[in-house]
């Protein structure tokens, strides 16, 4: 597995800063338990008055369901640790868990669902709309794409392959529209959208600002139908989270270019605004536009933070739906904070360079770990050769900037 040689190099084994209290996202009270309702059942109660060892030598953590141990588990420096043992027992979950309810997501220009377990957990559901070797016409604009549940998939991946860790976990799943959608829907604007088109298929498509039509339907073969389900983090009421606008953001109009397409001094700018005047922020956000270009995704125009810990923590990569668009070509303006201001993580060089070793190759280690996922194959092969050479492209914008 070449996989498993690169979590053992070490480049994989820098340790992270020793991780305090006031570094986790959440403080638990190790007393919780959590019980099963019944036996047989998969729905679980807290229970306070719980010994913190229980009688079967468990501690009260390993009754939490594993979407729980996710949560908890998050803090300043990671969402997830590199060695996590939860994480293949996550995305079964997220792959193979009973569906008690689904409604629509609000907001967004697509039509997304939030699913629910029997044990609380929730994961976002994004359909599939196109086949895998569809590309992006060309002469479609960044902002008018279709959304792809295979790019969630493989964003995931890549952004673990990279050490980045910043995604939340995402699996394949084959859903049942009439018996895990249609039949258990309370949403009722969701269940006036149902119909069976002419050939027998069930079909639906929701409300939204965009594709939200019957045009645009989403239709299962009769009624199996391929989505992403990305594990939910946190609901914001109980850790909170800021989103900013990134100062590369385009200027999402047909004719009109942004301020950073057109001054090539930028960057000097961007360095003596704040959060970027200090500390590791804007490093981070070249991390993100090397995985941005990676896959191709030009429709980066926010990120987020959890709010608990200020400025000085990691960004989180979310909605990688409009990446894996296109292979045939490299879309460069996405480097443009790379290239603008010439800084990079001497860490993200390094592993950029190893993962353009023969042995790590990595179009190799992304479709290892894309092979275990329920949807495999999850990339055309043009989508896993563009990678190489994608990244021999940020190679060469680092070495400009050494040699400048």
């Amino acid at each position: 597995s070449k996989l498993a040689a690169l979590f053992e190099h070490p480049l994989y084994n820098i340790p992270i800063p020793e991780v305090t209290e006031k570094d986790k996202l959440f403080v638990v009270n190790p007393m919780e338990k959590f019980s099963l309702r019944s036996s047989g059942s998969d729905e679980w109660v807290s229970s306070s008055k719980a010994e913190t060892l229980l009688p079967t030598g468990k501690t009260a953590y390993d009754t939490y369901p594993s979407w729980l141990k996710f949560h908890v588990g998050i803090n300043r420096y990671e969402l997830y640790p590199r060695r996590d043992p939860l994480l293949p027992t996550l995305l079964r979950d997220l792959a193979t868990q009973r569906i008690v309810s689904s409604v629509q997501k609000s907001g967004g220009t697509q039509l997304k669902l939030i699913m629910t377990f029997p044990n609380y957990g929730q994961a976002l559901f994004k359909p599939m709309k196109q086949t895998r070797d569809q590309e992006t016409p060309i002469d479609f604009f960044y902002f008018s794409d279709f959304e792809r549940h295979n790019a969630e998939i493989a964003a995931f991946h890549l952004d673990r392959i990279l050490d980045f860790r910043r995604i939340p976990p995402v699996s394949g799943r084959l859903v049942n529209i009439t018996k895990e959608i249609r039949d258990i829907t309370t949403d009722k604007k969701l269940a006036k959208t149902f119909f069976i088109s002419p050939v027998g298929n069930i079909c639906f498509y929701g409300e939204c600002s965009y594709y939200c039509s019957t045009e645009h339907a989403l239709c299962g073969k009769p009624d199996q139908l391929e989505g992403s389900m990305a594990a939910l983090l946190p609901d914001k009421t109980l850790a909170k989270r800021r989103s900013w606008r990134s100062p590369w953001r385009r200027s999402y109009h047909k004719s009109k270019k942004a301020e950073w397409e057109l001054n090539p001094n930028y960057c000097a700018r961007v360095r003596e605004t704040p959060p970027y005047n200090r500390g590791h922020r804007l490093l981070d956000l070249i991390d993100m536009t090397i995985l941005d270009f990676l896959m191709g995704n030009m429709d980066r125009h926010h990120y987020e933070t959890f709010e608990k810990f200020g400025n000085d923590t990691f960004l989180l990569h979310l909605d990688n739906g409009r990446g894996f668009g296109t292979h045939s070509r490299d879309e460069l303006s996405i480097l443009a904070p790379l290239q603008q201001c010439c800084s990079i993580k001497k860490s993200t060089y390094l592993r950029l360079q190893l993962l353009a070793t023969e042995p790590y190759r990595l179009s190799d280690l992304l479709r290892e770990a894309l092979a275990a996922d329920p949807l495999a194959p999850i990339l055309t092969e043009p989508h896993l050769q563009a990678l190489d050479r994608r990244l021999g492209k940020v190679l060469v914008a680092v070495g400009h900037c050494l040699a400048r």
